[in-house]
């Protein structure tokens, strides 16, 4: 998370607001009240807030219902969340926030599905991150996995996208046509064509020009590699090198 967001949320009183659950949240961190966005003077919230912030706040109810943050998830959390020393306090007051709220996970993942519902890339790219913290220790655990199904669930994903993006970070049939959202028998023109497209839609480049934060750009970059990997897998075992 860089310090321009922070100074986003404290530095222009009133009119950055965020509204619904992750504006009184980000509201309490920032010390004052966000108000909702109909009305407001200064145009639309900034869309790198509504990622990083709901991010942040997935990640700390994760932790809470997980009940156990290992050392290895809190630097896989510093891997996702980018945070400048200077923000870093920050940060922190969110997360500790996120997770002592009444409001359940589900309210701040509706809000962020409302927010992107027409780039469900974004969707995916909080998905990413979420899995990406939780598998650092090493395993996906019940409750995580049973907890990142819910956001997903109101995201709006089904079963199918579900898995497509878990088997990115974990080995569900270690099947990479999973990965790619494809079946085996895909013809060879067909399977170039989705790795094109999936490619053009992960591209950090893509992500940089959008104006979103550091945190969307490493993880599109990590689920480049991913794909890039099961591509090349697939290509390898059709003798197609």
């Amino acid at each position: 998370m860089s310090l321009g967001i922070w100074g986003k949320l404290g530095g222009v009183g009133l009119g950055l607001a965020i509204g619904g659950p992750l504006g009184a949240l980000a509201g309490g961190v920032a010390g004052h009240l966000l108000v909702d966005r109909d009305g407001a003077p200064f145009g639309p919230t900034p869309r790198d807030v509504v990622f990083t912030t709901g991010l942040v706040a997935l990640a700390a109810k994760m932790a809470k219902s997980d009940g156990v943050v290992h050392p290895s998830e809190v630097e896989a959390f510093g891997e996702v969340v980018q945070v400048d020393p200077a923000a870093r306090s920050g940060v922190e007051r969110l997360f500790d926030l996120a997770k002592k709220t009444t409001s359940g996970f589900e309210a701040y993942a509706r809000q962020i599905a409302g927010a992107f519902q027409d780039e469900p890339a974004l969707l995916e790219d909080v998905l990413d991150g979420l899995f990406h913290i939780a598998k650092a220790d090493g395993a996906l655990h019940e409750k995580e996995e049973r907890y990142l199904r819910g956001v997903a669930e109101c995201f709006g994903f089904d079963e199918a996208a579900f898995r497509r993006i878990a088997a990115r970070h974990v080995a569900l049939s270690d099947d990479p046509y999973l990965v790619l959202g494809l079946e085996p028998a895909v013809t060879d023109a067909d399977l170039k064509a989705r790795h094109r497209a999936l490619v053009m839609e992960s591209h950090p480049d893509r992500a940089i020009a959008r104006g979103l934060p550091p945190e969307a750009v490493a993880i599109t970059t990590r689920r480049l590699a991913a794909i890039n990997a099961a591509y090349d897998r697939i290509l390898a075992e059709r003798g197609a090198r």
